[in-house]
């Protein structure tokens, strides 16, 4: 079975405009969050998606604002004067310090089941994240955190984050996507890149985060056959236009692999790479959304494709989308035709308010991490961290507590709002068994 394991939107969410490329984020910079809100909300698509006898899972956020890393930066004293120093003198920095990027679980890891491992084991190499400086102190509390939801060193192994390098940049699980017939058979990886050869086409306006060389590296770290993988160059025009991430043009899941024309650079070598290499009952299924049907634009703007391709017990496949996309007539028409067409397994479409995280421009597929798993290792996950109606009420419960339900950049030096926050994933670490994952708890 495939799992899916959603970020917490954390106490610190805000509207800073940090991602550079990233289109929603920078359009909506400046503007007032609701933490609160947006926490409510990511939990009611877990609730849902949990409802439909899915595997679901849930991450705990990162402490914010990072203390540790302002005293890394030279910043002395007490906490309270160290907030005001960076407000007066770096208020950008302490907005990196301060972002929940982490609620975003598509960028934590790239994941690799046992079906397709050489030694029979779930591969884990949490992304570094190197391209944007607040998303760059992840990569520490993200490794903990995966240790301590997967800890049984029986089925999962962990690796540490690529070297921290523009040239290993690596994004996670937003540029990697697996294609099978059955979970539990062998399948195929693919891993989609923006920065490649120099021989090789670079976008010219936006940055390309991942790179070729960090793919191969993870491919080489998760011992995959490497006729089943296959490294794809990103289309650099999509790029420039915001495409900042494969899963924000092009989503699978199984057989199935649904992509916008504009998506890949050749994606003939796709389909050569899928005749060729396929195994298993299923035939892959590719629908490719027409520019003419869908713009790069519409479909940034709705995040058609960062929604989330999921199978219920029964087989048949949902595309789990915003509530953007039905709004988007030309999107929500282009859902339809590919919902009622008889050559492929998406059965319906459900819609989910996530306005305050795609505001920040993450959709439904950023929320949350792939891990396909098998019984015994299903058995050996943390089982606090699976969400049932007694998680679900304990977390709704937390989040109305001890969230904001209004945030404005300047509130990020109100050492309240530090003192809030630790308080509340001291809870967490509880309510989810986590131990001691935080700096502060250390």
């Amino acid at each position: 079975m495939e799992a899916n394991f959603d970020g917490l939107v954390g106490p610190t969410h805000n509207y800073a405009g940090l991602a550079f490329g990233n289109v929603a984020s920078a359009r909506n910079a400046d503007q007032a969050s609701n933490p609160r809100e947006a926490a409510l909300q990511g939990l009611d698509k877990m609730q849902a998606l949990a409802k439909l006898g899915l595997a679901q899972g849930v991450l705990p956020p990162q402490e914010r604002p990072n203390l540790s890393a302002l005293r890394a930066l030279g910043y002395v004293g007490k906490e309270a004067r160290v907030l005001e120093k960076v407000w007066h003198e770096a208020p950008g920095l302490l907005a990196a310090v301060s972002s929940a990027s982490s609620m975003w679980t598509a960028n934590a890891a790239t994941v690799s089941p046992s079906a397709d491992t050489a030694d029979r084991k779930v591969h884990f190499t949490p992304a570094n994240l190197c391209s944007n400086l607040h998303r760059s102190f992840e990569p520490e509390t993200t490794s903990r955190v995966l240790r301590a939801v997967f800890e049984d060193a029986t089925h999962f192994i962990h690796h540490a984050p690529l070297q921290s390098t523009p040239a290993l940049g690596d994004e996670g699980a937003a540029n990697h996507t697996r294609l099978c017939a059955e979970y539990g058979e062998a399948g195929l990886e693919l891993f989609v890149y923006g920065q490649g050869s120099e021989s090789e086409p670079a976008p010219e306006n936006y940055p390309a985060r991942q790179t070729r060389a960090a793919c191969e590296a993870i491919a080489r770290l998760h011992e995959l056959d490497p006729a089943r993988s296959l490294h794809l160059l990103q289309n650099p025009a999509v790029i420039d236009q915001g495409v900042f991430h494969n899963d924000v043009i092009a989503v699978g899941n199984r057989e199935v692999l649904l992509y916008h024309q504009d998506a890949f650079h050749d994606v003939d070598a796709l389909k050569r790479w899928l005749r060729t290499s396929w195994r298993g009952a299923r035939a892959p299924v590719l629908i490719e959304v027409p520019r003419e049907h869908v713009s790069v634009e519409d479909a940034i703007g709705s995040y058609l494709f960062n929604s989330q391709l999921v199978c219920t017990p029964d087989g048949r496949m949902h595309l789990v989308v915003a509530q953007e996309c039905r709004e988007n007539l030309k999107v929500w028409a282009e859902i339809e035709r590919i919902v009622e067409a008889p050559d492929n397994p998406i059965v319906d479409a459900l819609v989910f308010d996530l306005r305050q995280s795609m505001r920040n421009g993450g959709g439904p597929a950023c929320l949350r991490l792939r891990v396909v798993l098998n019984e015994p290792e299903r058995a050996a996950v943390n089982p606090m961290c699976w969400i049932d109606a007694a998680k679900l009420e304990a977390l709704r419960d937390w989040v109305r507590t001890h969230y904001r339900d209004r945030l404005v950049l300047a509130d990020l030096a109100d050492p309240n709002l530090l003192d809030e926050s630790r308080t509340a994933l001291d809870l967490l670490t509880q309510i989810l068994g986590l131990g001691s994952i935080y700096p502060f708890q250390r």
